[in-house]
C-alpha cells in the first residue's frame, strides 16, 4: 500500500472487541508494509552493528601493521556506511507510510461508522469523544503501528549482536549477552505504573476535549445567558488537571529514561574494566576489546526502541480502546440480505401508528420536541439505541432496517432540526447526490432563499461593485457561521429539496424564519414536492394548514388524524400544542367552542 493509493477502496471490518485486538488487526492488515519496514530496519541496524567489527579490525590491523587487513576493515566500514544510509532512508520512508496508512484506515473506519449511524452516533457517544478519536487518537494509533516494525528490527539486531559477540569474543560476549537482557527488561516493573498514568492523562485530555467541543457548539447560547466565564472556568480547571496528569506521567517516563541511561553506562564500565584486564593478560587482542566496547556503545541505539515501543503502546492502548468503542457500535438491526430494490409507497411506523400516504404532504405534531426528533430519525431508519425489539418502519411494506444502508438512505432523507452546512461554495453545497429532477434554482426558490442569494452576491469575490457577483461561487464558512439561523435553515432545506428523495422527512424546517416567509416556504415545498411523499414535523399553524394530512402524536401514539382546522376545533390536546394554551385557556377554548356550536344549532333551528 502506497500513500498515493489512499483512501482504501475497502478499509475492512475492524476487530473492535478491545483496544489490543484492534491494534493487532491493524498490524495484520498492514503486514506487507510491516515486513518491508522490518527488512529495511534490519539492513539499517545491522549496518550500525557491523561498524564495531570494522573499527575493531582496523585497530587490530594497525597494531599488527597489516595493510591488507586495514584495507578489508576499511571496505567493511564503507559497506556498513552504505547499509546504514540506504536502510535508514528506506526505513523512514516505509515507517512513515505505515503510520499514515494506519491513521487513514482508522479515519475511514470512523467516517463510515458515522455515516452508518447518522445522528444516532452522538446519542450513543459524546461528540467530543468522536473528535478526540478522529484527531489525536488516530495519530497515536498510527505511531504504535509504525513503531512496531522498527522495534522488531531492533530486537532482532540486539540478539544477533549478542550472539555474534559470544562467538567472536567469548570472554566479553558472555558479559554483554547477560547484561543486555537486563537492560531491556529492567524497566518492565515501571511500565504498568507509567501506563496507568498515561491512561489517566489521556482520559482527562479526552474529557477536556469533549468540554471544549461542547462549549464551542453552544457558544451562542452561553453568550445569551452570560455563561462564558462559568464554562471558561470549568475548561481552565479541566486543562489544569490534564497538565498535572501530564507532569505525573512525564516524571515516570523520565525515570524510565534515566534507568535506560544508567544501566547501559554501568554495563559499558563493566565491559571496559573487565576487557582491559583480559587484554592486559593477553587473553584477548586490543581489536577485540575495541569491537566489544564499540558494540556495547552502539547497542544503546537499537535499545532505545524498546523504550519507544513501550511508550507508544502505553499511549496508543487507551486511544485504540476509544476507537474500538466507537467502531463497535452497530445499527440496532442489520440488513437481511434480501434484494428488495428501491422501495416506494406509504411510510408507516408500527410503533406509533404514524402513516404518511404516498405522494401526500403529511404533517406530524408532537408535544415533546425531543420525542419528535427521535420519531423523525426513526422514520428515516435510524432507531434509537434502546429501541431493540421495536418493529421496523415500513416503506411500501418493506422494513427500512432490513435494507442495505445506501438503499435506505436513498429512499428516505431526514433533515434534523439543526442541519449542518459544510464549508465551501453554495454550488458545492447543493452539489449532492440527487434524482436530477429538481434543479438548484427551483429548490432555492421553493425554500425562499432570494434574500440569501442577494446577500451572498454582495459578499461574492466576483462582485465588481455593481452587486453582480455570482452567489453560487460565494464561499460559505464552516457550519454556515457567516449566515443567520434562518438563512442556514433555508439553505439546508434547499439542499434537501435538490436530492428529491422518495420520502423527505423534515424536522422543524422553518423554526428560525418569520411567519410570512414560513407561509411561502410551506406553499413552495408543497408545490415542488407534488407527487412525492413529504413528512414535516412542526407545530406552526402556517405549515399545518398547508398539509394534506395532520397526524397528532401524544404519549408515543397517534391520538388523532385529520386536517389542521378540524383538529384545532375538535381536539383540545392538539389545540394546546399548536396554540400553546395553558390549562385555563384550554377550558376557555372548549367553552367557547361549545357556545359556538350551540349558537350554530339555534341559527339552524331558526
Amino acid at each position: 500500500m502506497q500513500i498515493r493509493d489512499l483512501p482504501y477502496a475497502d478499509p475492512g471490518v475492524a476487530d473492535a472487541r478491545s483496544g489490543p485486538r484492534f491494534l493487532l488487526w491493524l498490524g495484520r492488515n498492514q503486514l506487507g508494509g510491516q515486513l518491508k519496514a522490518l527488512a529495511w530496519g534490519l539492513l539499517h541496524f545491522c549496518g550500525v552493528a557491523g561498524l564495531p567489527l570494522g573499527v575493531g579490525r582496523a585497530v587490530q590491523a594497525v597494531v599488527d601493521r597489516s595493510g591488507s587487513a586495514l584495507a578489508l576493515a576499511g571496505a567493511l566500514i564503507i559497506l556498513c556506511g552504505v547499509a546504514i544510509t540506504l536502510g535508514d532512508t528506506m526505513l523512514h520512508r516505509t515507517a512513515v507510510t505505515n503510520w499514515i496508512t494506519a491513521a487513514a484506515r482508522v479515519q475511514q473506519l470512523l467516517a463510515r461508522k458515522a455515516a452508518e449511524l447518522g445522528a444516532a452516533l452522538t446519542r450513543r457517544v459524546a461528540a467530543g469523544e468522536v473528535v478526540a478519536v478522529s484527531t489525536g487518537d488516530v495519530e497515536k494509533i498510527g505511531w504504535f503501528v509504525e513503531a512496531l516494525s522498527r522495534f522488531a528490527a531492533a530486537a532482532i539486531t540486539v540478539v544477533l549482536v549478542c550472539v555474534g559477540l559470544v562467538l567472536y569474543v567469548p570472554e566479553l560476549g558472555v558479559v554483554v549477552a547477560v547484561g543486555v537482557p537486563v537492560l531491556a527488561l529492567a524497566v518492565l516493573p515501571l511500565l504498568p505504573r507509567a501506563t496507568r498514568r498515561a491512561d489517566v492523562q489521556r482520559e482527562k485530555a479526552g474529557r477536556a476535549t469533549e468540554l471544549a467541543s461542547d462549549t464551542v457548539a453552544g457558544l451562542r447560547v452561553l453568550r445569551g445567558i452570560g455563561g462564558e466565564e462559568l464554562f471558561l472556568g470549568r475548561y481552565r480547571q479541566a486543562s489544569q488537571e490534564v497538565r498535572r496528569a501530564a507532569v505525573r506521567s512525564a516524571r515516570m517516563w523520565a525515570l524510565i529514561s534515566a534507568v535506560q541511561v544508567l544501566l547501559p553506562g554501568l554495563l559499558l564500565i563493566t565491559v571496559v574494566w573487565y576487557g582491559a584486564g583480559l587484554a592486559q593478560d593477553g587473553r584477548i587482542e586490543v581489536g577485540e576489546l575495541v569491537t566489544a566496547f564499540s558494540a556495547v556503545t552502539l547497542l544503546m541505539y537499537p535499545l532505545r526502541h524498546f523504550e519507544e515501543i513501550a511508550m507508544a503502546y502505553s499511549f496508543s492502548r487507551p486511544s485504540a480502546k476509544r476507537a474500538a468503542r466507537v467502531l463497535a457500535l452497530r445499527r440496532t438491526t442489520e440488513p437481511s440480505g434480501v434484494e428488495y430494490g428501491r422501495p416506494s409507497g406509504d411510510l408507516y411506523d408500527p410503533a406509533t401508528g404514524v402513516l404518511a400516504p404516498s405522494g401526500r404532504f403529511t404533517a406530524v405534531v408532537c408535544g415533546d420536541p425531543d420525542a419528535a426528533g427521535l420519531l423523525a430519525e426513526r422514520l428515516g431508519g435510524h432507531p434509537a439505541a434502546d429501541a431493540d425489539g421495536a418493529a421496523s418502519v415500513l416503506l411500501g411494506g418493506v422494513p427500512l432496517d432490513e435494507l442495505a444502508l445506501d438503499e435506505a438512505r436513498a429512499a428516505v432523507l431526514v433533515q434534523d432540526k439543526d442541519p449542518v452546512l459544510l464549508s465551501g461554495t453554495l454550488q458545492e453545497l447543493l452539489d449532492v447526490p440527487s434524482s436530477g429532477k429538481v434543479s438548484a434554482e427551483d429548490a432555492l426558490k421553493a425554500a425562499q432563499c432570494g434574500d440569501v442569494l442577494d446577500a451572498l452576491a454582495q459578499a461574492s469575490v466576483d462582485t465588481d461593485g455593481d452587486g453582480d457577483g455570482d452567489p453560487m461561487r460565494t464561499r460559505i464558512t464552516e457550519r454556515g457561521r457567516s449566515l443567520s439561523g434562518g438563512q442556514r435553515q433555508r439553505l439546508a432545506l434547499a439542499r434537501s429539496l435538490v436530492t428529491d428523495p422518495e420520502v423527505l422527512v423534515l424536522d422543524e424546517p422553518t423554526s428560525a424564519v418569520d411567519s410570512h416567509t414560513e407561509a411561502r416556504i410551506a406553499a413552495g415545498v408543497k408545490e415542488l414536492r407534488a407527487g412525492r411523499t413529504t413528512v414535516v414535523f412542526a407545530s406552526s399553524p402556517l405549515l399545518l394548514d398547508r398539509a394534506d394530512r395532520v397526524v397528532f402524536v401524544h404519549d408515543g401514539d397517534v391520538a388523532a388524524v385529520g386536517v389542521h382546522r378540524e383538529l384545532l376545533h375538535g381536539n383540545a390536546d392538539y389545540r394546546a400544542v399548536v396554540t400553546r394554551e395553558t390549562e385555563e385557556e384550554q377550558l376557555d377554548g372548549i367553552t367557547a367552542i361549545g357556545e359556538l356550536a350551540v349558537l350554530e344549532e339555534i341559527e339552524e333551528s331558526a
